[in-house]
């Protein structure tokens, strides 16, 4: 069920991505799950492996160049789905933010934490 609330959450957010930034084509909502599908797929595979041999130009950039490693998931997605399309690498960093942090913002709302004074 968590995983079903997950890729809810996140084809929302490629959904809505998609809408705000001009030039990124995503042909409906069932296209919006495979992108969330694909994503998790790369990010869960793929994305380790990218991170550990990046670290060093990850630790000098103080991070940002995760923003990099995003950006190609992104633009592996595009190359592999028909019906998504991102037209640049900047858009696709503009993107991946923007996913981020919708994704973030929707399961803040899915899953609220309980103050301290409820738990109490």
């Amino acid at each position: 069920m968590r995983f079903l609330l997950k890729l809810l959450v996140t084809s929302l957010a490629v959904y809505f991505g998609a809408k705000l930034i001009p030039g990124v084509v995503l042909e409906g909502f069932p296209t919006a799950i495979l992108v969330a599908l694909l994503i998790g797929f790369l990010n869960a595979f793929l994305k380790p492996i990218l991170v550990i041999l990046t670290i060093p130009i990850t630790l000098v950039t103080f991070g940002l160049f995760l923003l990099v490693i995003n950006a190609v998931i992104i633009m592996l997605a595009d190359y592999a789905l028909t019906g998504f399309s991102v037209p640049s690498f900047i858009k696709a960093v503009l993107f991946s933010i923007i996913v981020s942090v919708i994704t973030w913002i929707l399961e803040a709302i899915a899953n609220p934490k309980p103050n301290k004074e409820q738990a109490e």
